[in-house]
């Protein structure tokens, strides 16, 4: 069971005392008011998130430094009278209680003034009076006001609540269209005059109402449109994947330093075929250099020296451990020919595009590839590595049963060991930048994963996040380092699951196990520069296994559930499409509140599909967009067919 007062605590300090709002009597009244009695019911584990959540109605619960901000703008104390106007959930009215003496709250929707009204006499909150009204006309018999909070933006501050604000009062309200909010502080300096003070940039629900935005309040009159079709008005058809219109479609991202795209599966076709179509536009047009993907660097850099043109290694072949099919099927195979050709026309080296793989688990591998380095390049060297990485040796091949080792025999030797050849290793990089260009970065890489591979798999057994967290860490870092070394202009497509592309803290994963993914490390250093493109589909065909190390299978995906967001995507009736999720912010506000998300890993168990498979997720926080394939076919692994036409039969996938 959720511990709501940590997660309360964690809230106060992370999202508002963190963010220069100490003042003690608004952080008492925060700790006061259980926020996870506003949510709707199921989603209480949400509640402390710094983000809106979605009530109903098309309306939000703001966020805590929101709701905060403003009430700390608005100087309210002790004997205050306060106007508030958009109860919504009730939450913001309820701090607002245990500061001021008396609050007043107005609500539009008949349903949401009627739940806050039970919400506040089950909790006891005596000094709230409620109303179902129009707000922009305030509460006149109940004026005037020292205070008036004001939770959706309006084209200008109603001349109603200007006058029930008493002289000396602070007015607080985001002023603007929802794109282009700000938050204004109005405070009554007279009977006839107002001084405005613009707080900041912010984003609210539209002021509905007499004097609101009068378009949202003729269309609040109307009946709503359901939300698949609202959905499918959105949507953008996608053509085939040989159509240079597809790529076209995704041209709005070419400005991005980093482009991740999601998969919902490691065994879908269209998944793949469409990622190499995207992949090549932003190549061709946007000056893309960087190809990273959820694969082990070892492996990955067999392909890279195959598509750049560079000297193979005697004996490589990519991709040999389970799951095989995942790198090693036709449709990589064709986007990874289409590469070796498409670098061949470039004569610099330096600008040729370079395919690498993020992951951590091909211990085995790199250790061959750092010891091979250094036989090369300091035999010296070489012999103090192969003493280092020697406690490691006995579990190369299952580098799993190594933590199970550490746990009985205290093998905590090896994480020394193996932290100071990384660092010699990146020391010489330094030092020799430039002289043994790709080897070195290549090698000092290879030192990179195996410091993270002997933490994460002596930590996997502790269970919990912190081998997932290691997992995808290690990952954002290599992506990080890869673009330091392409220079500061380099550019990254990043294939992965939607389980690792997707922001994690608005998934499950985030908010009830504190894990975090590449996708939410990328926003946080990159911002508005990273693109998180999402990937789903309905039902159709996908190779996976029953059980990690198993057998390939090509198994029937069984329809989406009634209640996730891939149904109301099938519900669209549209085959395949794009959806731009801050291009049409209606929709976006109508997916807001989480729902059930599926994710197919490389072991697919429809037997148990609710528990094994979904997960809770607000999509259009988690992705910037998504893209949708009704019915899927599986990818067509290398071992089933005999010779593809453009790609070698024995390098690099050893056909």
């Amino acid at each position: 069971m959720q511990d709501f007062e940590y997660a309360r605590e964690r809230m106060i300090e992370a999202q508002i005392a963190r963010r220069g709002l100490r003042n003690p009597e608004l952080l008492r009244a925060f700790r006061e008011v259980p926020r996870e009695a506003f949510v709707e019911s199921g989603f209480e584990e949400f509640a402390y998130e710094d983000t809106p959540l979605a009530i109903g109605e098309g309306q939000t619960i703001s966020q805590p430094y929101i709701v905060a901000l403003m009430i700390e703008r608005a100087k309210i104390g002790r004997g205050d009278v306060v106007l508030e106007v958009g109860t919504g959930s009730g939450y913001a009215a309820a701090v607002l209680s245990r500061i001021a003496d008396q609050v007043y709250t107005i609500e539009r929707y008949p349903s949401l003034g009627e739940q806050a009204r039970r919400r506040f006499r089950r909790l006891g909150f005596g000094n709230i009076a409620t109303r179902v009204d129009d707000g922009t006309k305030g509460w006149p018999e109940a004026a005037p006001f020292d205070a008036i909070l004001v939770a959706a933006g309006g084209p200008s501050v109603p001349p109603a609540l200007k006058e029930q604000l008493e002289i000396g009062g602070h007015l607080i309200m985001p002023i603007g269209s929802e794109g282009a909010q700000r938050l204004v502080r109005v405070t009554r300096t007279s009977a006839a005059t107002f001084e405005e003070e613009d707080l900041g940039g912010v984003r609210f629900v539209p002021l509905v109402g007499q004097y609101g935005w009068r378009d949202a309040y003729e269309k609040s009159r109307r009946v709503p449109k359901p939300l698949p079709e609202l959905i499918s008005d959105a949507a953008e058809p996608l053509p085939d994947f040989d159509d240079p219109a597809f790529g076209a479609l995704f041209d709005r991202f070419g400005d991005r330093r980093v482009v991740l795209l999601g998969e919902a599966s490691h065994g879908t076709s269209e998944f793949y075929r469409a990622r190499a179509a995207i992949t090549r536009r932003l190549i061709e047009h946007h000056g893309f250099t960087i190809v990273a993907v959820e694969a082990d660097w070892p492996d990955a850099a067999a392909i890279d020296r195959y598509v750049r043109h560079r000297p193979g290694r005697s004996g490589e072949v990519a991709f040999q451990r389970f799951p095989t099919w995942m790198w090693r099927n036709l449709e990589v195979a064709d986007f990874i020919g289409w590469l070796h050709r498409y670098n061949a026309a470039v004569p610099d080296q330096r600008n040729r595009v370079g395919f690498y793989g993020l992951d951590i688990y091909n211990m085995s591998g790199s250790i061959a590839a750092v010891l091979a380095y250094l036989d090369r390049t300091d035999p010296k060297a070489a012999r103090v590595a192969r003493e280092r990485y020697g406690c490691l040796t006995p579990w190369q091949n299952d580098p799993s049963t190594y933590g199970r080792a550490v746990l009985i025999e205290g093998y905590d030797k090896c994480e020394k060991a193996v932290v100071a050849q990384c660092r010699e290793l990146l020391e010489r990089q330094l030092q020799r930048a430039g002289e043994d260009g790709d080897d070195l970065l290549d090698a000092a890489q290879n030192a990179r994963l195996i410091a993270s591979a002997e933490r994460y798999y002596r930590i996997m057994y502790y269970g919990g996040a912190d081998s997932w967290n290691l997992r995808d860490t290690h990952m954002f870092e290599a992506l990080q380092q890869l673009l330091e070394a392409h220079g500061s202009q380099s550019k990254a497509v990043v294939w992965a699951h939607n389980s690792h592309i997707g922001d994690a803290r608005h998934t499950d994963m985030g908010t009830s196990r504190e894990e975090v993914n590449i996708g939410q490390l990328c926003r946080q250093r990159f911002g508005a520069a990273a693109a998180l493109i999402g990937f789903g589909t309905h039902e159709g065909d996908v190779v996976a296994a029953t059980d990690w190390d198993g057998d390939m299978e090509i198994k029937t995906i069984r329809p989406t559930l009634e209640d996730s967001y891939e149904s109301l995507f099938h519900m669209t009736r549209h085959k395949r499409f794009l959806l731009d999720m801050p291009k049409h912010l209606e929709v976006r506000q109508q997916l807001l509140e989480p729902r059930l998300e599926r994710f197919i890993g490389v072991i697919y168990r429809p037997e148990t599909e609710r528990l094994s498979h979904y997960m809770y997720a607000s999509l259009p926080q988690q992705f910037d967009a998504f893209v949708w394939f009704d019915t899927t076919t599986p990818v067509t692994p290398l071992g089933l067919v005999e010779k593809h036409e453009g790609v070698p039969e024995t390098y690099p996938f050893g056909l």
